[in-house]
């Protein structure tokens, strides 16, 4: 679209709101108080129009008008385009008005069981017209979805660092050696990295951040791990753990843990660190910079 189409058809808008007012009431003085406009304007808009189709739309009756064929035509086409308009328009007003508008937050699976609820719940408790998509997947999907534009936030573990990304970080999780209860090194106090070198090892895929995290700490440490399966959850990494066939590096079970399984703390002591991301230059919402705040005050609080 060149730039002189895109700006008649904005100076096109209104007068589509004069020709639907115009369907229901054929008095153009009524009708610019109805639309705001002044009546000298609205009658020069109708007079444009005519010259521009060709044929008047318009007949004068008296003080009052009456509209032809073709301005009858042309007004039920203005009050069905005006209908396909007013959606797009609420939807514009309520993304610009902070008590109205729409958050899209990805996040981490794990974050679903009480993180995300609570910054949710405190938030609506305070905005409680403001909608919100929530987007659950792995670290590498929610900021890719980030990337393109399919959400507005993304809290995830470690937050991305790219030049595209701005980030704050809310909180972080201690990191522990998850083993059998029967296992030789359950009965330790604290469990070093270099006590796993021989150990046969249970992780989650990559392109998970707990994944990324564990590759950063063993390749830092100079160990080759020993892989022996790679999950999707990190329930699953737990209940195999639990069954004897390896051992893994979490954090702490939100919930009971299955039986059969011994907590470790890591020597020196090591955490996943989560943070909320957004697009650097890409302005954000009145509502999505809203809950933004609202995250991280939260965030401060509790610091």
């Amino acid at each position: 679209m060149s730039q002189n189409q895109f700006v008649d058809e904005l100076e096109l808008a209104p007068k589509l709101a004069v020709l639907k007012a115009l369907a229901a009431d054929e008095h153009v003085t009524r009708v610019a108080e109805r639309v705001g406009l002044p009546q000298p304007t609205v009658s020069r808009w109708l007079a444009e129009l005519g010259e521009q189709l060709g044929a008047p739309i318009i007949t004068k009756t008296g003080r009052r008008v009456r509209l032809t064929r073709a301005g009858r035509l042309l007004a039920e086409a203005a009050t069905r385009s005006l209908a396909a308009l007013e959606p797009g328009l609420r939807e514009v007003e309520e993304e610009l008005d902070p008590e109205k508008g729409r958050v899209v937050l990805g996040f981490l699976h794990m974050l679903g069981r009480s993180v995300v609820p609570e910054l949710v719940r405190g938030f609506r408790a305070e905005h409680p017209h403001v909608r919100f998509g929530l987007v659950q997947n792995a670290r590498y999907t929610v900021v890719d979805k980030l990337l393109n534009g399919e959400i507005d936030l993304a809290l995830v573990a470690p937050p991305p660092d790219g030049p595209e990304f701005a980030s704050e970080v809310l909180f972080e999780q201690e990191l522990i050696v998850v083993v059998p209860s029967t296992h030789r090194l359950a009965s330790r106090r604290a469990v070093r990295l270099r006590d796993l070198e021989d150990e046969e090892l249970i992780v989650l895929e990559h392109g998970y951040g707990l994944r990324q995290i564990t590759d950063d700490m063993f390749a830092a440490a100079g160990i080759t791990p020993k892989i022996a399966f790679e999950s999707q959850e990190i329930e699953t990494v737990r209940g195999l753990v639990a069954a004897g066939l390896g051992v893994a590096l979490l954090t702490h079970a939100e919930t009971t843990p299955p039986a059969g399984l011994r907590e470790l703390p890591l020597a020196p002591r090591a955490s996943r660190v989560f943070g909320l991301a957004w697009l650097k230059d890409h302005p954000l919402p009145p509502a999505v910079r809203a809950f933004r705040d609202h995250a991280l005050r939260t965030h401060d609080v509790q610091r």
